[in-house]
Formats: C-alpha cells, structure tokens, sequence
C-alpha cells in the first residue's frame, strides 16, 4: 500500500511539472484542486492504516498482558531585574521550578489484573526583592519547595465477572522531602469494579489506614476503615487537538471517627481526625511529537495533617511516551 501511495505521488509531481509550463493559470488552479483532492483521498486511507495498526498494537499489548505508559509536566520560569528603577523591586530576582510525572504499569490477564501506579508532583520557588535579600537567606532555589507529592499504589484482583472482582490495594500517600513526615499507608481488602477501559473503582471496607505524625506533639497513629479510589485515564481528541486526562480520587472513612482536640508542643490545639480524601489531576494538551503544555491540579482534605483544605496548581511544558 505505501509503495503504491508513493509511486503515485512521483506520477503527479512528473505530471505537473510536464505541464505547468503549457497550462494557463486557470488550468493550474484547476490541477492544483484535482491534486489536493487526491492528497485529502490518499490521507484519507493513511489515516484508516494508522487506525488500524493502533487497534493491532492494542490486541498485541493486551494479550502480552503487560501495558506501560508515564507523561511528565516542567515548568521553569526565571525573571531578573537590575537597577529598573520604575519597578518597585528594582533589582528583584524570581526562579520557580515543577516537575510532574505520572506513571503506570498494569498486566492484565483473562482472571487476574495487577495495576501499579505512580504519582510525584514537584515545584520550587525563590524570590529575592533585592540583592540584600539573597545575601541574607543564603539559599537557592532547592531549598524553598512550593509543591511536594508522592503516592504509590498497587491493586491486585482477582475476576469474578467480567468487570468485577476481590481485590487487594497497597497506597502510600506522602511528600519525598518529608518522606512519611506527614504520610499514610493502606492496606486492605475489598472488591474492585471495571465499569469502562482506563477505569478502576475500588471499595475495600476491610483496611487498615496507618497516618504517621508531622506534627511535634501529635502522635501518630492507626484505625480500621473503609478505604476506596477511584484510577482512570484517557486520551481525547476534541477538534483535532489531543488532549490526556488523568485522574485519581482516594480516601479513607474511619469506623471510629471520633475527631479529638491535641495540645501540640508549642501550646496550641489541634482537632485531629483521620477522615481524609484526595483529588490529584494532570491535563495536558498535545502539540507536536509528545510535546503539549499541562496542568497539574491538587485537592486534599486531612483533618490529621491540616485544619484547612489543601490545594496546588502547577503549569508547564508536557512531554508523554
């Protein structure tokens, strides 16, 4: 098929250049509508090749039993001024720096599936107003973290239908800076439900959560609870653009939610519980050869690490593979 699409290119550009030098400028704006009608034919088919050789390569992947896939978001963005003396900060310096990165591995057999997943959102930002400032602090843009998350998770199922099944799930859900300082672990079991592709919903009402302590004067500590998350991923194409979509939603529900109220060692109170929930999403936009911009959005509620609700929000360039 390539080597036919090919031969006939050759004829049309032999053609045309044979004949352009006799044709009016009528006849050319007429050849060059019949050609491009025949290069939309001619795409028209490649494309139905690709999608083709897509559906294959999917069959092949499945049956391998193993699939992989990890996209990344950076974002770098330095501004510097020296003795601009109609800016308010004349000689002010600003570097921020985010690093996102989501990565799966999941083997799926005809009985059995087995997904791991990774998450790691990483951000950095120093400002310095003037030169006093940066000889004062002393420190560089490493040493001031904006955004730090980790979480690791690994679901083992096993199929009773065809979209549901018993299941085991192992989450960490911590920092790499302050690796489990504060952090959780899960482990439990349950049932996972495979509604659609890309998609897994799992509820394990047998669990135990495990949160360890960021706080002076707060212990940390353990419970029995229902443990649930929601993975999906997917690739769109919205008016000839591609767009990624990924999305993780876990959380844990005590069955003993009794919040208590902590003197810390400073003095103050703290009101402690270990209901929580986490919403971490990664959108990017494809633009040429793997490359897009992204956003990556963050939303997570622990009464056991923070009285407030937490957020991030990090943009950049993405590159996946």
């Amino acid at each position: 098929m390539m080597n036919q699409i090919i031969t006939l290119f050759i004829c049309i550009f032999s053609v045309s250049l044979l004949s352009a030098q006799s044709m009016s400028i009528e006849d050319l704006r007429t050849l060059h509508t019949k050609r491009s009608a025949s290069i939309a034919d001619l795409q028209s088919q490649i494309d139905g090749l690709q999608t083709e050789l897509d559906g294959i390569q999917a069959e092949i992947d499945k049956l391998s039993g193993w699939r992989k896939g990890i996209s990344g978001l950076f974002g770098f963005d330095f501004a510097n001024s020296s003795e601009w003396v109609s800016n308010r900060n004349a000689d002010a310096r600003a570097t921020s720096l985010s690093i996102g990165l989501n990565g799966f591995l999941h083997n799926d057999k005809e009985k059995t599936f087995w997904y791991n997943k990774g998450i790691i959102q990483k951000a950095w930002q120093d400002v310095d107003k003037n030169a006093e400032d940066r000889s004062i602090e002393n420190d560089g843009l490493f040493d001031n973290e904006t955004v730090d998350v980790l979480n690791i998770s690994s679901l083992f199922g096993y199929k009773i239908r065809e979209k549901l099944a018993v299941s085991a799930l192992a989450e960490l859900n911590t920092s790499i800076g302050q690796f489990l300082d504060p952090g959780t672990l899960d482990i439990g079991v349950g049932v996972t439900w495979l509604p659609i592709q890309n998609m897994t919903v799992t509820l394990h009402p047998i669990n135990y959560h495990y949160a360890f302590s960021g706080i002076d004067g707060l212990e940390s500590v353990g419970a029995l609870g229902t443990k649930f998350r929601l993975d999906y991923f997917n690739d769109f194409n919205l008016s000839g653009v591609g767009i990624n979509w990924t999305t993780t939603i876990t959380g844990f529900v005590p069955y003993s939610d009794e919040e208590s109220l902590v003197t810390l060692d400073d003095g103050s109170e703290f009101t402690s519980g270990l209901r929580e929930y986490t919403w971490i999403n990664t959108i990017s936009i494809k633009l040429i050869k793997g490359f897009g911009i992204g956003i990556g959005l963050g939303l997570r509620n622990s009464k056991f690490e923070s009285q407030n609700t937490q957020t991030y929000t990090t943009f950049g360039v993405t590159y996946g593979f």
